[in-house]
């Protein structure tokens, strides 16, 4: 094969984290462990108001762009872990590997408006992990 004829197109790069989620019993005690910790920036999200935007916080790594932010949640049931999300091309898809694999979906896609979309899945070991697709067009 000459030079002129080989592939230049780049491999996609494999899935990574691209957003985390710490549960909390007392966001504000959380807030203060981790920014006091990492130094991360932890506020509510901005243009957020009412009680929601003191319930879920958008946690600013000030890592650069690659580095992953995260959120401060209410824990929504005892022992919930830190769950890491994964960006996928599609949720759908990779929702479909996952069960084809013989983990589970938690919650089904579910929109972000604006944002994209998200499912929440469990490995065979029963751990939580979700699954992230970037989409504007999402509703």
């Amino acid at each position: 094969m000459s030079t002129s004829q080989k592939n230049t197109s780049q491999p996609k790069p494999a899935p990574g984290i691209v957003w985390f989620e710490i549960p909390a019993e007392d966001i504000s005690r959380a807030q203060k462990f981790y920014s006091t910790l990492f130094g991360w920036k932890i506020a509510p999200f901005p243009g957020m108001t009412g009680p929601e935007a003191q319930e879920y916080l958008h946690v600013d790594t000030g890592g650069d762009d690659a580095s992953p932010d995260g959120g401060v949640m209410k824990r929504m049931y005892p022992e919930q872990p830190i769950t890491q999300y994964i960006g996928v091309p599609s949720v759908a898809e990779f929702a479909a590997r996952v069960e084809k694999l013989g983990g589970t979906i938690c919650k089904p896609k579910t929109a972000v408006p604006g944002m994209g979309f998200f499912a929440i899945c469990k490995d065979t070991e029963n751990n939580p992990f979700g699954l992230w697709e970037r989409n504007d067009q999402a509703k």
